[in-house]
């Protein structure tokens, strides 16, 4: 096992830790029940319809409410669990899949780290309540890691989501044509694109739109390529199409880093993809020509349209631009935030934030958030907390490489929704590094499905070569 692998857990043989692990011996114990009930016959099309509730109604109700759909699967997935009739005591059975993997690994230590933040919080009520919203995203994320390795109710679940993403857009382009009510000041009073108006569909928030578009322009570019006849062709293309143009009309500058860092992802991706097919001279100048091409025509976007020209240019303008203020100001707050509780932070969740920044804050720069997906991890779990996350990114961004080069050499379309998927995590952290929308319940809940996606695609690899040195 080289260092790489060791570091990403790529060739961990956890079949080997299921059959030892204490643990591990909770589940199952009511193997005998499941395999009388006629109800747990259909347990994996139960979970995945829950799933699809959960990804049905989410954007359309209360954070409330939404907690009680995520409780539910947590406690469905529980039941999976201590039913579970599906042992893996040799390392055949390992390879063909397990329901345990390196990503579940990781996202237990982070969740444990959470836990700790949570115990040792200066506010410990207000900690116990994010812990509690963190835990049911993490069960949320096992949920879907489990049901949705079948590739029919994976491919049902993405186009669900697909759909009423189209539905999300559809109502924003309305809003662009026929006008919306400003619920909040989204754009600096005295900017050039004051009086533009900045879709928010059913979210109420454009940069939360965005979040929310940006797995589903992946998904749907996806959808292109692994939906086989043309008439759901042309569905996928249409979907990208009016997913693309509600995300330019949010005018959310975070939303755009995402984009680009999704155009870049899913380009990469899909030129690895291809490139066994390809003559030598594509496979060399093929990357770089794309990335021309992409570069050229947002150079001429930007020169052609004055608003995108101003939003663009102000991403640029350090505190020029009240939006950039704001976050440097907030920024510099929680830094010394950070000093002063560096090791397990301040607890999970916004309920702290909310108590302990007032404490900090510069005058008039009032926030629920740090703006930041690193900082806020940071804030909330301390310097170990940030450690385990990004060992949590690293490791899945591996998985999801490692499963995406073993479905190319099969052949198998299901890669094509993988470099969707991976394309959209990417995305979601572009943009939730200058913005928190992360943690509202529409993103947050699809930031933990697009990571238990890539868990669902796992197969143990015992003798995988480092995925940086692949050609």
């Amino acid at each position: 096992m080289n260092p790489w692998q060791q570091i990403t857990l790529s060739a961990l043989p956890l079949y080997r830790w299921r059959g030892s692990s204490y643990l591990h011996r909770l589940v199952g114990p009511l193997q005998a029940w499941r395999k009388r009930s006629v109800f747990m016959q259909w347990a994996d099309p139960i979970g995945a319809a829950l799933l699809g509730t959960v990804f049905g109604l989410t954007p359309f109700v209360s954070s409330d409410l939404a907690g009680v759909l995520l409780f539910a699967c947590g406690c469905y997935w529980a039941l999976l669990t201590v039913s579970d009739d599906r042992g893996f005591d040799s390392e055949q059975k390992a390879v063909l899949g397990s329901g345990f993997t390196p990503i579940h690994l990781m996202v237990s230590l982070y969740w444990g780290v959470a836990t700790i933040a949570a115990a040792m919080s200066p506010v410990k009520k207000l900690a116990f309540t994010g812990w509690s919203k963190l835990t049911l995203y993490v069960l949320l994320f096992a949920l879907a890691a489990r049901v949705l390795r079948s590739s029919r109710l994976r491919s049902w679940l993405i186009s669900l989501y697909l759909h009423v993403a189209l539905l999300m857009s559809v109502y924003g382009i309305h809003q662009q044509f026929f006008g919306a009510e400003a619920l909040a000041t989204w754009v600096d009073p005295e900017s050039p694109n004051a009086e533009v108006v900045r879709v928010y569909s059913f979210l109420g928030n454009p940069n939360l739109l965005a979040g929310y578009l940006l797995p589903a322009i992946a998904l749907s570019v996806a959808a292109i390529f692994a939906w086989r006849s043309w008439v759901p062709k042309l569905l996928a293309i249409t979907m990208t199409i009016v997913n693309f143009m509600c995300l330019y009309y949010t005018g959310s500058r975070g939303g755009w880093i995402g984009l680009v860092v999704l155009m870049l992802t899913l380009l990469i991706l899909l030129l690895y993809w291809w490139s066994a097919a390809l003559p030598r001279f594509w496979r060399i100048w093929a990357l770089p020509i794309a990335l021309g091409t992409i570069a050229g025509l947002f150079i001429l976007a930007v020169v052609l349209i004055p608003q995108l020209r101003y939003r663009v240019s102000s991403i640029f303008a350090g505190r020029g631009d009240s939006s950039n203020n704001f976050r440097l100001n907030v920024w510099t707050s929680v830094v010394q935030m950070i000093q002063d509780y560096p090791v397990l932070g301040i607890g999970p969740g916004d309920p702290p934030f909310k108590k302990i920044y007032p404490l900090y804050q510069r005058a008039r720069f009032s926030a629920l958030s740090a703006y930041s997906i690193l900082l806020e991890v940071a804030v909330e779990t301390g310097i170990i907390g940030l450690f385990a996350f990004l060992w949590l990114l690293l490791v899945t961004f591996s998985q999801g490489f490692v499963q995406l080069k073993r479905l190319r050499q099969l052949g198998d379309r299901d890669g094509f929704w993988l470099i969707g998927i991976i394309g959209a995590l990417a995305a979601m952290l572009g943009h939730g590094l200058v913005d928190t929308v992360l943690y509202r319940p529409a993103v947050n809940t699809l930031w933990w499905l697009t990571i238990g996606l890539i868990a669902s695609f796992y197969t143990y690899q015992p003798r995988l070569d480092s995925p940086l040195v692949e050609s």
